[in-house]
Parts: C-alpha cells; sequence; structure tokens
C-alpha cells in the first residue's frame, strides 16, 4: 500500500499544540507489518521559519510546493493574522490550496477553519470551529454553513474540527475511515486518548451550571449502552432516570450535545460497526444485536451516518487488525 502523503500547513502564529497533532495521530498509524500509513510534513508559504502561538518558532523543509503532491492538506488553528481579520489570505496561498482541492482532501483543526474559508473553500458547505469564534466566523463567512455545536465535520473531501483536542477526534476519525477502528484505537491507545468522544462541542460552551438538585443521564447512558439490542424509547431512559421525558431531554442534551435519539442512534451505528469489522455474523445478526431490529433499518442508518451499505463497509475493514502497541 502506497503511503498516504499528509501537507501540514504552518502559517504564522500557528497553534503549537495542533501543528504537533497530524504527526502525532497521522504519522502513528501503521499497517499489521508496522509500517507508516502516512508520511506528514510541513510546509510554510515561503519555505522560512513561521513563529508559533507559544512563542518559538519553527523552520519546515518545504514550501507551498509540498501542497502539489499531498492527498490530504492539514491548516491548524492560528491566532489572529488577516484570515480572522477581515477574511482574506495571500493571494499565492490562496492559490495554492484552491488548486491542491484537485487532488487532495483538505483539513482545518480549529481556526484553521478560518483559512480554508478565506480561500473561498467552505462556500455552501457545512463545517465546524471552535465555538468562541463562532460569531466572528459568521460574519466574516456567512455563505459557510457553520455548526457551532459539534467536534467536527465530515463533508467528504472537506473537514472541519472544533477546537484543540477536537482536531485529535477528527484525525483519529480520518485513520477510522481510511484503515477501520482497530488502527484508529491502536492509536488512540498509543496516545492515551479516548477513540471516539460522544456529542459535541455545545457540551463545552460557557453556559450557566446546572442546578444542584438535578441529577445526571451518565448512569442511564451507561445503562442503554449495555442494552443497545432492546427497543429503548425516550420512556424507557427517562423513567430509568427517575425524570419526566421533559427534563430528561434537557439534561441529556446539555450533557452531551445531541439529542436522547440522536445519540441512541449514534451508539447503535457505532456498535454495527464493530460487529461488522470484528465478526463474521450475517448482516441480519448485526441489525438485531445493535437494535435496528431490520437489514434494511441498518442500511439507512449507516448509509446517513457514513455513506455506504453493511456489506460493501464489511469488504473495506473486515481485513484490518489490531496493530503492534
Amino acid at each position: 500500500m502506497a503511503v498516504h502523503e499528509v501537507a501540514v500547513l504552518a502559517l504564522e502564529r500557528t497553534i503549537s499544540f495542533e501543528l504537533g497533532l497530524p504527526h502525532a495521530f497521522l504519522g502513528g498509524a501503521v499497517d499489521a507489518a508496522g509500517q507508516p500509513l502516512y508520511r506528514v510534513r510541513v510546509a510554510t508559504v515561503d519555505g522560512g521559519p513561521v513563529r508559533t502561538s507559544a512563542g518559538f518558532a519553527v523552520q519546515p523543509d518545504h514550501g507551498l510546493e509540498l501542497l502539489e503532491t499531498a492527498g490530504t492538506v492539514v491548516v491548524p488553528g492560528v491566532y489572529g493574522g488577516p484570515q480572522m481579520d477581515d477574511g482574506t489570505l495571500h493571494p499565492g496561498l490562496a492559490q495554492a490550496l484552491t488548486r491542491a482541492t484537485g487532488h487532495a482532501r483538505m483539513v482545518s483543526i480549529c481556526t484553521g477553519a478560518f483559512v480554508l474559508a478565506a480561500a473561498g473553500l467552505l462556500d455552501g458547505r457545512p463545517a465546524t470551529t471552535h465555538w468562541l469564534h463562532a460569531p466572528a466566523f459568521t460574519a466574516l463567512f456567512p455563505r459557510v454553513r457553520l455548526d457551532p455545536g459539534v467536534l467536527f465535520v465530515d463533508d467528504g473531501d472537506v473537514l472541519t474540527s472544533a477546537g484543540n483536542a477536537a482536531g485529535i477526534d477528527l484525525l483519529l476519525h480520518l485513520v477510522r475511515r481510511d484503515h477501520g477502528s482497530e488502527v484508529a484505537t491502536a492509536i488512540a491507545r498509543r496516545r492515551v486518548v479516548a477513540p471516539w468522544r460522544d456529542g459535541g462541542q455545545s457540551q463545552f460552551i460557557e453556559r450557566p451550571l446546572p442546578q444542584s438538585g438535578d441529577s445526571g443521564t451518565a448512569a442511564t447512558r451507561a445503562w442503554a449502552l449495555a442494552r443497545l439490542a432492546e427497543p429503548l424509547t425516550l420512556e424507557d431512559l427517562a423513567g430509568h432516570a427517575a425524570m419526566s421525558v421533559r427534563t430528561f431531554t434537557r439534561r441529556f442534551r446539555q450533557e452531551t450535545g445531541v439529542s436522547p435519539a440522536r445519540w441512541l442512534a449514534q451508539q447503535r451505528v457505532s456498535r454495527a460497526r464493530e460487529l461488522l469489522e470484528s465478526t463474521d455474523a450475517p448482516v441480519e445478526r448485526v441489525a438485531a444485536e445493535a437494535g435496528f431490529g431490520t437489514t434494511a433499518s441498518l442500511r439507512q442508518h449507516l448509509h446517513d451516518a457514513i455513506g455506504v451499505a453493511p456489506l460493501a463497509y464489511r469488504r473495506t475493514f473486515r481485513g484490518a487488525r489490531p496493530t503492534p502497541m
């Protein structure tokens, strides 16, 4: 298998933490024989040094020519600059990014979405960025369908994530999409992070704390995860939490960032993917164990989530095996 070329674009005042994430999470992905699956290299606009958000400078080995052969271009977040001040870019950078879209998928972390949007690559598309910068982003780029409540958005060849740690979520998602859950999970274990986080960034947005007398929904979520094969209803979940349906729904969304129904569907899709990847169980059994009931329901939910049918997903990922730790 050919190594996938990744170009990481370091702009002035790039966020140092995010600059290192592609190397850690993509550069750390290996196949069953221990061979790298990605080659990660860093570029600046002119090939010269740039100062990071932490105050130190980095000296990459490449300029924008690196984007010409990349299969993936990653833009870490930046502090300030024209892309955040007035929504513009250096003409050469905008042109390089636009040319790269013909052969590379574009990925942004945190405020890196301002760079992609300033190049016009997000017009008319769904995207996200750090919730704190969402109002400024919307004002500069009204044509982008911004969703500040999610950890990341996968729109096929353009992917965007929220702040800092959400970049980890997105990079693990890329590995999972390219090579399956077991490869992504192996990297997550090695880096001591969760392979998947529930909910969205709305759970991190500043808001009044819940009333001290309220109880949480974590126990009910754990209870539901152990019973995915059962036909759980909203009333069942609220009853387990000893709340009214209205109170439970409100608290659940506060804690996870999504509705109970959406969360339950996400967990069932995750369970179905796990079974498709790790077992030879018939699709009918996978549908039943994941709680979808019918193969038609499984097929629809899986297609909505990742765009493929169950058997096609299994053909793609069933061969994946755990990688060396």
